[in-house]
């Protein structure tokens, strides 16, 4: 958005040509639930075709990067691994490359780029929901990002996209940027968008994260949780979360809606919380769910919990690739 008013709106009033409009996951302006299956179609506001890259379709193919000069990238990121957009971006970089085609990354301040932290993707476990080896929470923004796909050649076949990152002024690593608009549908208020990337990996559990209310990565809970503790009860919400996990069910849990003042002050994920959910439930065997190991990026955080490690023991494990990770991440820094 450029104040109120959507870029492509903005390019088109311009007498920018725009030919044709990807749309990443939540679709092109950001209605869509988490995961659903967006269609290709006509923009109704612009009569441009849009063409989905979430789904089957994830790359760009050649005939549909004909006729284009440049792909312009704006999306606002939120500095975590598991967060598709860069993994949108990381394809369309591909595409832009083997077409020989620039592309210009319109640069956004990270809302979560003031700490890095977390597990460093182990590649064997490389999907959509993190395709880079990275942090958790990566601490680049989103032109940053790029530029590091590209420096460290983890494009197919180790090309080189024609990039062009736009910075953005007055911004540094250190800055609290509270969001104009919110990301996608369910990151709805900057407490939510500090929890994510801690409550993001407990949709590898049997426990609901708020999806279906009015307050969703803000609150924690299951059916089976201690009644005497919060609860809520999941509803489908148009344009939220249509089918939420324990649908019509209480749960009950924690309501972590001030949490986020705690991630900033430590500057790291909370893994205690997925600790002492692990260690609550009555129903160990299936607390954890095969999409777990995609957002941790490891099988270890998983085997970690289970077999009891501390906070401490589990955040040590990660010293070592995380000191890797970020001189790495010094060469690729617009910012301070």
């Amino acid at each position: 958005m450029i104040g109120s008013t959507h870029l492509l709106d903005s390019l088109v009033t311009s007498g920018f040509r725009n030919i044709k409009i990807f749309s990443p996951e939540h679709g092109f302006r950001g209605v869509a639930d988490a995961g659903e299956q967006v269609e290709s179609y006509i923009d109704k506001k612009t009569g441009i075709q849009v063409l989905s890259l979430y789904g089957s379709h994830k790359t760009p193919d050649h005939e549909d990067m004909k006729g284009i000069d440049y792909v312009v990238f704006d999306i606002q990121d939120v500095g975590v691994r598991f967060y598709t957009y860069t993994s949108t971006m990381h394809y369309l970089m591909e595409a832009c490359a083997e077409n020989n085609i620039g592309m210009i990354v319109l640069d956004r301040p990270n809302p979560n780029g003031f700490y890095i932290d977390g597990p460093v993707l182990d590649t064997a476990f490389r999907s959509f929901v993190g395709m880079d080896p990275v942090a958790l929470v990566h601490g680049l923004t989103i032109g940053e990002y790029a530029m590091m796909i590209n420096g460290e050649g983890w494009l197919k076949n180790r090309q080189v996209c024609k990039l062009t990152v736009v910075p953005c002024l007055n911004y540094t690593h250190d800055s609290l940027y509270k969001l104009p608009v919110k990301p996608s549908p369910n990151l709805a208020s900057m407490n939510a968008i500090y929890l994510y990337p801690s409550l993001g990996l407990f949709e590898g559990t049997e426990m609901s994260i708020g999806r279906g209310t009015e307050f969703p990565y803000e609150v924690l809970g299951s059916p089976s949780g201690n009644e005497s503790l919060f609860s809520f009860t999941p509803v489908p919400i148009n344009g939220m979360s249509r089918n939420p996990k324990f649908e019509n069910t209480r749960c009950y849990g924690l309501d972590l809606r001030t949490a986020g003042i705690n991630i900033i002050r430590n500057k790291e994920i909370n893994i205690q919380w997925l600790i002492d959910s692990y260690m609550q439930s009555s129903e160990k065997e299936i607390f954890f769910n095969p999409y777990f190991e995609k957002l941790a990026g490891t099988p270890v955080l998983r085997e970690q919990v289970k077999s009891g490690l501390t906070v401490s023991q589990i955040r040590k494990s990660w010293k070592k690739e995380l000191k890797h990770f970020k001189k790495m991440r010094k060469k690729y820094l617009l910012y301070e």
